[in-house]
């Protein structure tokens, strides 16, 4: 069971890299919980499919171009971690942008339940329950 889920969100960041930021939106919980931890502009937290989508629209809107592809991603019982490699290009600005962070995807049975996003590795690892 772990391995299909490792796999759905695999497919997921495919899909988010090549721009299509709509994807893995049909596997949330009606009470999906989206985390934005510490460190990021938009910290905060987001309940449910309608405030998810919400988030993403305002997360795209600076960017002429942007790729989000997960660089590793590991099976924890049901969760799943990924490392992340974020790279966009800003409107107006074109400023080129890369930044590293971490996820960590929860379900419960086939749907995603919670996904959280962290600027640091073991804070990720800790809370996927894996070791540092």
């Amino acid at each position: 069971m772990s391995e299909l889920k490792d796999e759905t969100i695999r497919g997921v960041y495919e899909r988010w890299a090549e721009g299509d930021f709509q994807a893995g939106g049909d596997l949330f919980d009606p009470l999906v919980l989206f985390v934005m931890g510490p460190g990021f502009p938009e910290t905060g937290t987001y309940l449910g499919p309608e405030r998810v989508t919400e988030y993403t629209r305002g997360f795209l809107e600076p960017w002429e171009r942007i790729s989000v592809e997960a660089e590793e991603i590991v099976p924890a019982g049901d969760s799943v971690f990924a490392a992340v490699r974020q790279r966009g290009t800003g409107i107006g600005s074109g400023a080129e942008v890369e930044l590293r962070y971490f996820q960590v995807w929860s379900f419960r049975g086939d749907r995603i339940i919670r996904f959280e996003t962290f600027r640091e590795r073991p804070d990720a690892l800790a809370a996927a329950g894996l070791r540092c």
